[in-house]
């Protein structure tokens, strides 16, 4: 497990599909990934076949004041002609997060602690010349809390104590929260709605769980009909938000077939955005590195190329440390 702790990325995109905004997908951490293990393949043979997300603080770039936002929009050069340029909507963030990247395969067990410190500081300079859902890495002032670490996590390391080691390190991603996938929260008031509701769909579950509603509360008089009913507001299990997790095919072509495309040997897809519930969970509430990371899925059956989370909300409570 490779550790890049407090990465400042300034102008990230911050419209992560069509219909959300506030962080960058899931998917452009994702790429990052892929990206950085194609660049990495020609002096360190490994394989990234996850990454984990940890935000402590973010900006996103928007007008301050009154009820409904706006981005803040840079101003184009005028044309030659000297009539204004059009403006293109772009949304913008700034963030401060910690990566997590693991790695299976390679030559990293046989590595000395020296030649791991190496390893970890060339991915994480490599990772200063990259973008990060399209925002530049700018220098950290962190000190050792920004110094880049791998961890060895051995498949055959007892659970218990790979449990332990995992709660030592998940102390220094605080403050901070930790995106995980919560499709069980979104499968569950989908077959809330449709006892109310037999036509209810999924998304109206995700409209439902996104947003804050109120709820009538119990009448205090049931023989005064002319009571004034009690408004309350609905009780959220956390920190719920509505994400793209991938892209659904609508049509697939051959390579070749579809011209001007950006690989003419690929086979070509048109696709429209997945969606899910998601949850910001504060990192000492997880429990294992399964719960953190997140994985791409690829089913060329039904057309479905998705990010994956194997996070499950645990029955007991956990004491914080």
């Amino acid at each position: 497990m490779l550790i890049l702790p407090r990465i400042r990325v300034q102008n990230a995109n911050a419209i992560s599909s069509p219909i959300t905004h506030g962080f960058p997908s899931i998917t452009a951490f994702l790429g990052l990934q892929w990206a950085l293990e194609r660049k990495l393949l020609g002096k360190f043979p490994v394989v990234f076949d996850s990454i984990g997300v940890v935000c402590h603080d973010y900006e996103e770039q928007t007008a301050k004041g009154g009820y409904t936002k706006s981005f803040c929009l840079t101003r184009n050069p005028i044309e030659k002609d000297g009539s204004t340029a059009a403006i293109v909507e772009e949304g913008r963030i700034h963030l401060d997060i910690t990566l997590l990247l693991g790695i299976s395969g390679g030559c990293i067990p046989d590595f000395t602690e020296d030649e791991r410190a190496a390893f970890a500081y060339e991915v994480a300079e490599t990772v200063a010349r990259m973008r990060i859902a399209g925002g530049s890495v700018v220098p950290g002032r962190h000190g050792a809390r920004g110094k880049p670490q791998l961890v060895l996590v051995p498949l055959s390391t007892d659970a218990a104590e790979a449990n332990n080691e995992f709660r030592l390190l998940r102390r220094r991603w605080l403050p901070g929260f930790a995106l995980v996938s919560r499709d069980d929260l979104l499968a569950r008031r989908w077959e809330s709605l449709k006892k109310n509701n037999p036509r209810a769909t999924k998304f109206d579950a995700l409209l439902d769980l996104s947003r804050l509603n109120w709820r009538p509360g119990p009448a205090a008089d049931a023989n005064d009909p002319q009571k004034t009913v009690e408004w309350l507001p609905e009780r959220k299990d956390g920190w719920i938000v509505p994400m793209p997790v991938g892209y659904g095919a609508l049509a697939q072509f051959q390579a070749g077939a579809v011209e001007q495309a950006r690989d003419l040997r690929a086979p070509f897809s048109f696709v429209e955005s997945l969606y899910s519930a998601g949850q910001w969970i504060s990192p000492h509430r997880l429990g294992s590195w399964r719960d953190l990371l997140w994985y791409g899925r690829a089913d060329t059956e039904t057309g479905l190329y998705r990010a994956c989370n194997d996070y499950v909300q645990p029955t007991t409570v956990e004491l914080p440390y």
